[in-house]
């Protein structure tokens, strides 16, 4: 059976120091908003490598998620978080210091490899610290709000650094606190492996890798490009994969995923509404970001300021949800945390091209919070409901249905924005500027840097109008889809509060033991 020991003063430290991985792996994703520019003048970098630049990091971390899972259950998971730590940190070194375009890309490609052992490592790792459903929950929320935090302020400390330094400063932030994670986490994290896990399953780490990276590229090429047969053809093939890596899982002495995982309606559900809720929140995102800088005018560094002030309300989102969570069923709360993701959504629905700044960061701040707490609670909800020797493997598909999201969020919710901008725009433009303003404001924006002043101050006003009707249009299909999935996560979710789930294996787990773990730390599984 699962214990019940509550965690003492150690193993709270030790959250802190998980911290400072999820820290940078969730900045990693957006510091390289501003260095781009400086990327490109220096390196020569062409618009198809810059492109790989961005999305090479994102690809390989969520091919390999599920592998890394997988991999830190049989090896130990706070030996996988250091081996993940060291190769992120040089990398970090070999992108600041990268002569040409490709060695960048491999570097971030590398970055990619170590952000996928890191990521399901720390969550995995709270789950065997604290047992105890209420100091998980309370965990949980914490490593919830330090991702969102390092998502808020990769781009603000990019841009920081940029009026500073060099690019390469924007990836040399992450190593001094790596090298700290290698000095605090033999002293403090705890380490824990599967006993009688089996062999690493190599086939089925190759069909996961066949599957999902194939969906994610193809999702964010149609998203990118519209549609052609390529994406379509990359997306079918990534499902046939994901089919067989399913049946290999099923007949594998050794499976790298527990299937059976997914019968529980508290795993299966909470994964669902995880997966809308980053579409919500990413898709609403990229036009957050333009209508800051595109029609308020705003620099990137002064856009980045103004978006942290959400983070007012964001701030506190995620330990009300777990205050509320321990007063009714959590179920209750996550469908009330969705209607208030709903209503940031609705704000934005009112939006105009002259609206103050507090329009878009009231919603926007009600979005994030809102769906703060439906990320936390499901998240505890997937790592609660099954046993630590599972943890490592739930924790990655948790994390992998975060990049689905993520990629769904751009490419549904930017669809609908760019058919909505497109319908919006009057059909006698100029013939000489059509084209780029029908491809959207950031090409319109350029276009009309070349344009006598009057003209193109006619095609701004008209190209902005467009681009916050098409905001409006995203924002009531958003609002929409949350109310839907409030309604649905409560129903679903209702009475799966998570118990103490008992071992799957034929024997009750131990961790590996630790030489320097004190009597107060509890590792019982």
């Amino acid at each position: 059976m699962g214990t019940t020991e509550r965690a003492g003063r150690k193993e709270w430290i030790a959250l802190g120091v998980l911290a400072l991985p999820l820290l940078l792996v969730s900045m990693d994703v957006s510091v390289l908003y501003f260095a781009v520019p400086f990327i490109s003048a220096d390196l020569g970098v062409s618009a198809t490598e810059q492109l790989w630049i961005f999305d090479i990091y994102g690809f390989v971390l969520a091919g390999l998620l599920i592998t890394m899972g997988s991999l830190g259950d049989r090896i130990g998971r706070r030996r996988l978080l250091v081996f993940g730590a060291i190769g992120f940190g040089l990398a970090s070194v070999a992108a600041a210091y990268a002569q040409s375009p490709e060695q960048l890309i491999a570097a971030r490609a590398v970055l990619g490899i170590g952000g996928a052992t890191l990521m399901p490592s720390t969550l995995a790792l709270i789950r065997n610290m604290f047992h105890d459903p209420a100091q998980r929950s309370k965990a949980i929320a914490f490593w919830s709000a330090v991702m969102m935090g390092g998502i808020t302020l990769g781009p603000v400390l990019g841009g920081f650094l940029l009026e500073h330094f060099w690019w390469g400063s924007v990836f040399l932030i992450n190593t001094p606190a790596m090298v700290l994670l290698l000095v605090l986490a033999p002293m403090l994290l705890p380490e824990f492996k599967t006993p009688r896990a089996g062999r690493f399953d190599l086939i089925g780490s190759v069909l996961s890798l066949a599957a999902v990276l194939p969906v994610i590229w193809g999702i964010k090429e149609l998203a990118a490009n519209g549609a052609s047969a390529l994406p379509v053809v990359s997306i079918v093939a990534g499902l046939v994969f994901g089919v067989l890596f399913v049946q290999r899982q099923r007949t594998a002495a050794y499976p790298m995923l527990d299937l059976s995982m997914f019968r529980n309606r508290a795993f299966s559900g909470s994964l669902a509404a995880n997966t809308i809720g980053t579409l919500a929140l990413v898709g609403n995102a990229v036009f957050l970001t333009q209508y800051l800088q595109l029609v308020h005018g705003l620099s990137p560094f002064k856009a980045a300021l103004w978006s942290l002030a959400p983070s007012i309300l964001v701030g506190g989102a995620a330990p009300l949800a777990t205050v509320l969570a321990g007063k009714m069923d959590r179920a209750y709360v996550i469908g009330g945390a969705f209607v208030l993701a709903a209503t940031g959504y609705g704000v934005l629905t009112q939006l105009d091209a002259d609206s103050s700044l507090a329009v878009p960061l009231t919603g926007a701040g009600l979005l994030a919070a809102g769906l703060v707490m439906v990320m936390s609670l499901v998240t505890e909800a997937v790592v609660g409901s099954v046993a630590p020797e599972r943890a490592g493997s739930a924790s990655a598909v948790m994390e992998t249905c975060s990049e689905f999201g993520g990629a769904l969020g751009i490419a549904i919710l930017g669809s609908i924005g760019t058919a909505a901008y497109r319908a919006d725009l009057p059909s006698d433009l100029p013939s000489d500027v059509a084209d780029p303003v029908r491809e959207g404001l950031p090409a319109a924006t350029a276009a009309a840097a070349h344009l006598p002043a009057d003209v193109a101050d006619t095609i701004l006003t008209t190209a902005r109008h467009a681009f916050t009707h098409s905001m409006n249009v995203v924002s009531l299909v958003g609002c929409l889809l949350l109310l839907t999935t409030a309604l649905a996560a409560t129903l679903t979710l209702r009475g799966t509060t998570p118990q103490h789930p008992t071992p799957t294996d034929p024997a009750t787990p131990t961790p590996t033991p630790d030489p320097i773990s004190t009597p107060e730390l509890h590792l019982t599984a």
